[in-house]
């Protein structure tokens, strides 16, 4: 499902450059939690954003907003790592390790610095920012052809799955699962490639969530197990890639907006 750094990645990106309020933003962060805080992990982002170190009293979401503001940041990148592939993070150390046990993070490429968002009790997500060095990214055009060759490629082992025919109801627990997703809206100004892209990440999400649990009573050996998670890897693997590029995209948009303005 789209992820609490993807919220704060365009709303945020959205406020900085006029398309949006502030308060816009807090009221988008609800989706993923009826509070939110921040902190920094280490002296460098506690001194430039000018918030208190973990385990001390914590900041506000606007408060990190007026921090990115005053240091001038334009744009936030969306990353969503899995083990084996922390393409984006920009190397090893804790803001990697963070990133993995989250899923999700937000990168500051231009000022050198990562946000992850992680729930530490009920109803309360802490946002931490971490120093780290340059990352990498895909484009939106390459990740849609990404995702249309991964699903190509893939397609002969959806088949030899037969979700649809071997489970009843597969339809509509499609839509159950797409319903059960946090209800997330996007700024106006969002580009409209950047919400199909979103939207059919989301729907392939869905089928390979079924896809991968499709095993009733245990019926499959751990071979054909292994089998099929390896046959629907790139598929995933496509999916998370056209999520961050569709999130990084609309940033990129809104950023380029106010600088034709200005």
């Amino acid at each position: 499902m789209c992820r609490p750094s993807a919220t704060f990645a365009v709303w945020s990106s959205a406020w900085l450059n006029g398309a949006a309020a502030s308060d816009d933003v807090l009221d988008a962060l609800l989706a993923w939690g009826e509070a939110h805080d921040v902190v920094a992990a280490d002296a460098a982002a506690a001194e430039a954003f000018a918030l208190p170190l973990a385990f001390n009293r914590a900041a506000t979401p606007v408060q990190l907003l007026m921090a990115l503001r005053s240091q001038g940041a334009k744009s936030l990148q969306l990353v969503l790592p899995v083990p084996g592939d922390v393409r984006g993070l920009g190397g090893g150390g804790p803001f990697t390790e963070a990133a993995l046990r989250a899923g999700d993070a937000l990168v500051l490429s231009e000022l050198g610095f990562g946000l992850v968002p992680e729930p530490i009790a009920e109803g309360l997500v802490r946002w931490t920012v971490y120093s780290l060095t340059s990352p990498e990214y895909v484009a939106l055009g390459e990740a849609e052809h990404g995702l249309t060759d991964a699903i190509r490629a893939s397609a002969g082992a959806l088949q030899t799955l037969d979700v649809a025919s071997d489970r009843p109801g597969v339809r509509a627990e499609l839509s159950a699962h797409l319903r059960s997703r946090p209800d997330v809206d996007w700024p106006a100004g969002t580009p409209g490639r950047a919400l199909r892209v979103l939207q059919r990440a989301e729907e392939i999400a869905a089928i390979l969530a079924i896809a991968s649990s499709d095993d009733p009573g245990g019926a499959l050996s751990a071979s054909a197990s292994t089998l099929r998670a390896q046959a629907l890897r790139p598929l995933s693997d496509a999916v998370r890639t056209a999520r961050c590029a569709a999130v990084n995209e609309a940033v990129r948009v809104f950023a380029e907006q106010t600088a034709r303005e200005g």
